[in-house]
């Protein structure tokens, strides 16, 4: 019988392991951007092209390489960070596998432009398919130079997984997020199909939060701050006001890399018990600081899994610090940490000339009466006005009159608990009439014409949006006149708001906006629209049903009847139920 167990290839090896290191373009976007700040660059600019499946490219001022280094760099397990098994538990970098680079070279084309600091000539390398077509001298800028194209041209099963481009580039800018928000000190820029979508300057850890995420979340920052000596942990979190029902703006980062971990997340979450609605995620940035050899960070080839040696004290760290940070804010909401002493007049008693301060005093008229009988009213014109409100009365009809309608057929109810109670035939029904009004409405929209009546604004709203907002807004905004919105773009990050579809409060006008960048997140554009037409839907009949009278619901229920009565809304939420009467009965 002869042997069957063989080596693989080193290009079938290197595309297998590519698996794991390179899952989408955002993947290539976090290693190469990685390589760079361990290289020691100041400045680093990321290009992308149909959200990276055409072009990656990413150009640094860092270190550069020499002409072995940069053909060295692209075999499997060449690395420069560390050197021995002890190295592993001390990692102070950002990469150490010596796998990116040739899992890239191995789905990819790939060229590197490299030179270092004070050489003559740089080094310039095209590989394709994890082959090398050719090496040469180069005249280029000192850094490194990298182009990505074409990724997965090899693999063809891969690349039909990818998603469509809006989704792609949501995941290039959260990989962007990442590394910007760890590296304040470093200017980052992105630019997409040629237009440019972030240029971050150096600065403060706020300072960066609010370039990213945009100026609204700058007033609502809270700073998060402990030193126990072997770990640190500073940051920000963000006022129960800015929670969030989908996540996106809760970043952990240890020693300047992120990571992920619902363990600590549940800290954070449990330091806001109380103050949060159910369903809300609260934002926050957070920056732990510690001895490297107390952490691992060899769980996973993405690097986003770390295990602490005492996570147990890490979470309580966490949920204690972002508490305090809370109760601050809770007791003197306006404080400003950062005031001058000497502003405030009341911090410290005066002396001298300023101890002269008297508090404003209130001058009250004790002589004065106002029962004096100059003020009185005759007891005849008092008749008189009595008699006349008391006709008024008698004549007008009652408006508010919930129980009293000949015209139903049915008895109907409603109960203080928002239900109502209507007995049909032999049954009796508890009715959830905000629910059957939404189905109510979602079929009357589906029959609607394709253009939505709205109506204009008496004065023109303004929506600021950070940068995601504004990719958000591109792939939206071909969709708006069509659902009654006349949006228009005032000033590079302004919406000017016009006209609204008819039944949208001008109150809830930019929550709605809100609420749509919010659930855009990987969505697709068919997803987009039922979205939109089941949150309006929603909208429409949570604003009616604040408070109804009882006409109004018994014509809900005669729309609905004409629906078939169904049980079920599409999403399986329960219209009405019906109430066991037997079983009351037994009761008494």
């Amino acid at each position: 019988m002869s042997d069957i167990i063989q080596l693989l290839p080193d290009h079938v090896a290197n595309q297998i392991a590519a698996g794991e290191v390179v899952q989408r373009p955002a993947s290539i976007v976090k290693e190469l951007r990685e390589n760079a700040i361990d290289a020691g660059a100041s400045k680093i600019e990321l290009i992308v092209r149909e959200a990276g499946r055409n072009l990656i490219q990413v150009v640094d001022d860092g270190a550069g390489m020499s002409e072995t280094d940069a053909r060295m760099a692209f075999e499997r397990h060449a690395t420069s960070k560390i050197r021995t098994t002890e190295d592993i538990f001390k990692i102070s970098t950002k990469g150490f596998r010596g796998e990116a680079l040739a899992s890239i070279a191995a789905v990819a084309q790939v060229e590197l432009k490299t030179k270092k600091e004070g050489a003559a000539v740089g080094t310039n390398i095209y590989i394709e398919g994890g082959g090398l077509q050719f090496q040469e001298p180069v005249q280029t800028v000192a850094g490194s130079n990298f182009c990505v194209k074409n990724l997965f041209y090899n693999v063809p099963a891969r690349r039909k997984f990818l998603k469509n481009n809006n989704v792609e580039f949501r995941h290039i800018m959260d990989e962007f997020h990442r590394v910007a928000l760890a590296h304040e000190h470093i200017e980052f820029s992105l630019f997409h199909d040629d237009d440019p979508v972030f240029r971050l300057r150096k600065g403060s850890q706020m300072q960066r939060i609010v370039e990213i995420f945009g100026r609204k979340l700058h007033p609502m920052l809270i700073p998060v701050k402990e030193d126990l000596g072997w770990v640190k942990l500073d940051g920000f979190v963000a006022k129960p006001e800015g929670a969030k029902k989908v996540r996106g703006e809760q970043f952990f980062f240890v020693n300047g890399r992120f990571f992920r971990s619902p363990y600590l997340n549940k800290a954070v979450q449990e330091a806001f018990e109380g103050l949060l609605l159910p369903g809300l995620i609260p934002t926050f940035f957070l920056y732990l600081e510690l001895d490297p050899e107390k952490i691992d960070v060899n769980i996973h080839p993405q690097k986003t899994e770390v295990k602490f040696e005492d996570e147990h004290v890490i979470f309580a760290l966490v949920r204690s610090t972002v508490k305090k940070a809370l109760g601050i804010y809770n007791i003197a909401p306006s404080l400003d940490f950062d005031r001058d002493p000497q502003m405030d007049f009341f911090s410290t008693p005066k002396t001298g000339s300023e101890s002269n301060f008297r508090m404003p005093e209130i001058q009250v008229d004790r002589n004065y009466n106002p029962f004096r009988e100059e003020t009185q009213v005759k007891s005849e014109e008092i008749q008189n006005l009595a008699q006349m409100y008391h006709h008024t009365i008698e004549a007008a009809p009652s408006k508010i009159n919930l129980f009293e309608d000949e015209d139903f057929d049915e008895d109907l109810m409603r109960l203080p608990n928002g239900y109502w109670l209507l007995n049909k035939g032999e049954k009796t029904l508890m009715l959830d009439l905000g629910r059957m009004h939404r189905l109510v409405v979602s079929e009357k929209n589906r029959d609607r014409k394709k253009e939505q009546v709205s109506h204009a604004l008496l004065f023109s709203l303004e929506y600021h949006m950070n940068e995601i907002e504004k990719n958000k807004y591109k792939s939206i905004k071909k969709f708006l006149p069509e659902l009654g919105f006349d949006i228009k773009v005032a000033h590079e990050n302004v919406l000017r708001v016009d006209a609204v579809p008819t039944g949208l409060k001008e109150t809830q006008v930019v929550k709605f906006i809100e609420e749509l960048f919010e659930i855009m997140e990987y969505r697709t554009e068919d997803q987009f629209m039922e979205f939109y037409n089941g949150k309006w839907s929603k909208m429409q009949s949570k604003s009616r049903f604040d408070f109804i009278y009882k006409n109004d619901a018994e014509q809900v229920i005669r729309d609905f009847s004409q629906l078939g009565f169904p049980a079920y809304l599409p999403d399986g939420k329960c219209c009405y139920v019906e109430l066991p009467l037997e079983d009351l009965k037994n009761k008494f």
